[in-house]
């Protein structure tokens, strides 16, 4: 049983599956939700990372399911999902965090280069989604799924189409999933963040901050904390929505002299 950090008992011993697990965002994503008492199944392709992950959950005194999963590759995710119910016999929360973009122009992207940020990002979400959600219908308890979109499914900087075809993908696919699995009590929500640093915050400078309305840059935790408030079981009125996580920036208008 995981270690209990606070009474947050409406997470306790739920299965949670993280993917992208390996850094970043996916890091703390799986560990917040162990300090809520979860227990933690992280995936990704990425085996250092992942083993990185791993030691830091374990060294916490957090027990932790670790597989290594191209979300890419169908067969791969049925594989994890049936681990997963080997291992806990359900699945009560599926975050899809695992994603990669490949910046280059659209005269030279290649159509393998296209379909590797499709194949991953919006086949792979979707993919996870369908399997972890046949486990928690198979349960007879519903669960939730949040999908990790991007603002750039909104708006766009140049040579990022393939990333933000994707994104905005994963937004549709998200309210519908909400609909197709609501009878199944499974509530599908997303979450887009914005500039989320997650490497030295220290080297960010002033103008990065002040840029944003909120005053500051993203941070990991800013989007674990958005992710427990969709997946809290209280929540399960809230389903098919988009939260932006961004310190406003979709919302302000820039002008250039």
């Amino acid at each position: 049983m995981s270690k209990r950090i606070d009474n947050q008992p409406l997470l306790m011993d739920k299965v949670v599956l993280i993917t992208g697990a390996g850094a970043g965002i996916g890091r703390v994503l799986a560990q917040a939700y162990a300090k809520k008492g979860a227990l933690i199944v992280i995936a990704d392709k990425d085996d250092k990372g992942l083993h990185g992950t791993e030691k830091l959950l374990r060294d916490d005194g957090f027990e932790t399911l670790s597989l290594v999963v191209d979300i890419s590759k169908p067969e791969q995710i049925v594989t994890m999902i049936h681990e997963i119910e080997r291992t806990y016999s359900r699945l009560d929360i599926v975050i899809n965090n695992a994603g990669f973009g490949i910046w280059k122009s659209p005269y030279d992207l290649e159509l393998d280069e296209w379909d590797s940020v499709i194949n991953t990002n919006l086949k792979g979400t979707f993919l996870c989604s369908r399997e972890g959600a046949k486990l928690m219908r198979k349960n007879g308890k519903g669960g939730s799924i949040v999908n990790i979109s991007s603002t750039r499914a909104f708006m766009s900087e140049a040579n990022s189409e393939a990333y933000a075809a994707s994104k905005a993908g994963i937004v549709g696919l998200t309210h519908a999933l909400a609909v197709s699995l609501g009878p199944d009590r499974i509530t599908v929500n997303a979450v887009s963040p914005g500039w989320i640093e997650t490497g030295d915050y220290n080297k960010l400078r002033p103008e990065d901050h002040a840029q944003h309305p909120s005053g500051r840059v993203g941070t990991p935790e800013d989007i674990a904390r958005a992710c427990l408030y969709l997946t809290d079981p209280l929540n399960d009125f809230i389903t098919g929505t988009n939260l932006t996580i961004d310190g406003g920036m979709t919302k302000r208008m820039i002008y250039t002299d």
